[in-house]
């Protein structure tokens, strides 16, 4: 039994060998998606030692710990960084199958040279090493995606936000990543949520106008999308954790919204309709600044209501949801191709079962002149394992070409999680591999090159006009 990593990780036949060590390795890397904090990457903040570099916020190793019934204490709780390294460390050796321990080992090797497996055994031992890495070769965020071969980070920020450190880091020539921001306008549209009214006073007063009805809404949104823009943004994100298609009529909205902004309560029927009029207008203004639309699509937030109301939102406790049916989603996209105002669309469903479905309606709304313009985002979330993504890869790319796709995200809160594309990167590069020794695939070198080059890099490059 080999207990050293192995560069063959993944590579389990020989083109695919070749294709990544010769090619997709080597690609720099454009993070499309992720959830960095810009302030960290301003500062280049200094970590003080490995735990706080993995579990400072990391939703999957805390949903992990807490099915080996670790006290919360000693992950999002009051237990110092070592503490919870020490408690991730003990059950490192039983992660066999999951993700968490792939990433934790290529984190590992890439970044402080390790190849031994984490146990409680080595756990100090390993834990004083990365630290006194972390301080001689002065491993700050910027030094980790520079480590990396990050070229550009996309962040993901609410309308409301500042953009102070995207602004900072705009005009600070010593910083080698370009930092942009995606737009998530996701609180304007859960008109059904007690803080509503909360947010659209503090939407007025962030586009410094009066939001009265509907439309003064989107003229309040459209002005920060604005702002966001002059930092270099085209990315929007949108959540969409329920969504099913009503048709509405303009008076019926602006009648919702004010009811919502006073707290009344809204039938299913009022949310619909205004969730489906706000998608369209969104994308619509999407479409006429040159944004690229994406679809996140199936969470089930806040599951464990207990949990969430005792340690806090977003800390490991959404789940996946299949509500949110395929012609809903068909029906918005239908909509805005009517009125000759698509924009460029991505789609991330989170449920696995749909997937493949997603993948064909992407297809049905694709346009002349525009590679992908609606297409299947990477495997997301819950999705972006080794399984995930080898079942889109195998079932997702027999229904839309994917040498068009434009590759992986991190979807992470850590400067540590860039080996996820080369995760990615392996795993394709194994299934052309496949392809290839199997007689699927007898093109030219050249042109299998450039395959992967492109879905690598050079797709989301120009998809997203960076």
């Amino acid at each position: 039994m080999n207990n050293k990593f192995s560069e063959d990780l993944y590579l389990t036949n020989q083109t695919g060998q070749q294709l990544y060590h010769k090619i997709a390795k080597k690609m720099p890397i454009i993070d499309y998606h992720c959830h960095l904090q810009p302030r960290e990457i301003w500062e280049n903040k200094r970590f003080s030692d490995l735990g706080e570099m993995w579990l400072a916020g990391d939703h999957y190793k805390w949903r992990a710990m807490r099915t080996f019934g670790i006290a919360e204490k000693y992950i999002t709780g009051s237990a110092s960084y070592y503490e919870k390294y020490l408690a991730f460390a003990k059950i490192m050796p039983q992660l066999i199958g999951n993700p968490l321990y792939i990433w934790s080992a290529l984190e590992l090797k890439r970044f402080f040279g390790i190849e031994e497996p984490l146990s409680a055994e080595n756990a100090d031992q390993i834990y004083f090493e990365t630290k006194k890495i972390i301080k001689q070769q002065n491993l700050t965020p910027r030094r980790c995606m520079e480590l990396s071969n990050v070229e550009l980070v996309s962040t993901t920020e609410d309308p409301i936000d500042s953009l102070e450190y995207h602004q900072k880091l705009k005009q600070d020539h010593s910083c080698q990543i370009k930092v942009l921001s995606a737009f998530r306008p996701d609180q304007a549209m859960f008109c059904e949520s007690s803080n509503f009214a909360n947010y659209i006073m503090q939407l007025a007063k962030a586009a410094a106008t009066d939001i009265t009805d509907f439309k003064s809404l989107l003229l309040a949104l459209e002005k920060r999308l604005k702002y966001f823009k002059k930092i270099g943004t085209t990315i929007s994100d949108n959540g969409i954790p329920y969504f099913n298609w009503a048709n509405y009529r303009s008076t019926e909205i602006d009648n919702i919204f004010r009811r919502a902004v006073v707290g009344d309560n809204l039938t299913k029927k009022e949310i619909d309709q205004y969730r489906s009029a706000f998608l369209i207008e969104m994308a619509r203004m999407y479409n006429r600044n040159d944004y690229v639309m994406q679809l996140h699509i199936g969470t089930y937030l806040n599951a464990n209501t207990a949990k969430v109301a005792q340690i806090g939102q977003s800390t490991g406790f959404d789940c996946t949801d299949d509500s949110t049916n395929i012609k809903s989603v068909g029906q918005l996209l239908d909509k805005l191709t009517s009125l000759g105002e698509l924009p460029k669309t991505i789609l991330y469903p989170l449920d696995s079962n749909q997937i493949e479905n997603f993948a064909i309606l992407a297809a049905a709304f694709c346009e002349s002149g525009v590679r992908a313009k609606v297409q299947l985002g990477a495997p997301w979330w819950f999705n972006d394992q080794v399984y995930g993504i080898k079942r889109q890869l195998a079932a997702a790319a027999n229904l839309y070409p994917i040498s068009l796709s434009v590759g992986m995200l991190t979807d992470s809160r850590s400067f540590l999680s860039y080996p996820r594309h080369e995760l990615y990167r392996r795993v394709l590069c194994n299934y052309l591999g496949e392809l290839i020794e199997r007689g699927e695939y007898f093109s030219n070198q050249a042109d299998l090159k450039k395959v992967i080059e492109n879905i690598c890099y050079y797709n989301v490059k120009n998809f997203f006009d960076f």
